[in-house]
């Protein structure tokens, strides 16, 4: 059971994980389980459940109408988890407990790919 929002648990591939993140794109799940693989987590990625939305009832075509093409299919998204149940992303960002590939703690602008490099030496309040 969820204590609260940002701490929720789900099954992953068959292995209960705590949720990092939902509906994200590949590459953002490719960083994020380089990153928390780097930091010794077990990670899980799987594709999330595609939105429930209730298809509108067709309505009966006239004579000689054609029916409209079906609505696209959304985008493919992904679910990253890690197995350490305790693990919550905002705790171990602003609690400083992750490290990049050159051992640098990894700062908020960094864990939300807006740098390609963590400037732990600027606090996060300050930037604009």
């Amino acid at each position: 059971m969820a204590i609260n929002k940002n701490h929720t648990d789900e099954e992953i591939n068959g292995v209960k994980c705590a949720v990092v993140e939902k509906n994200i794109t590949a590459e953002r799940a490719t960083f994020l389980k380089e990153l928390l693989e780097l930091n010794d987590f077990t990670v899980q990625v799987g594709e999330s459940a595609p939105p429930k939305v209730a298809a509108a009832p067709p309505k009966p075509l006239a004579e000689g109408e054609v029916a409209p093409p079906p609505p696209p299919l959304p985008p493919v998204t992904f679910t990253v988890g890690v197995t350490n149940l305790a693990f919550n992303s905002i705790n171990a960002v602003f609690g400083r407990l992750l490290r990049t590939k050159d051992g640098k703690v990894v700062t908020l602008n960094y864990w939300q790919q807006k740098e390609d490099i963590s400037r732990e030496n600027i606090p996060y309040f300050s930037k604009q």
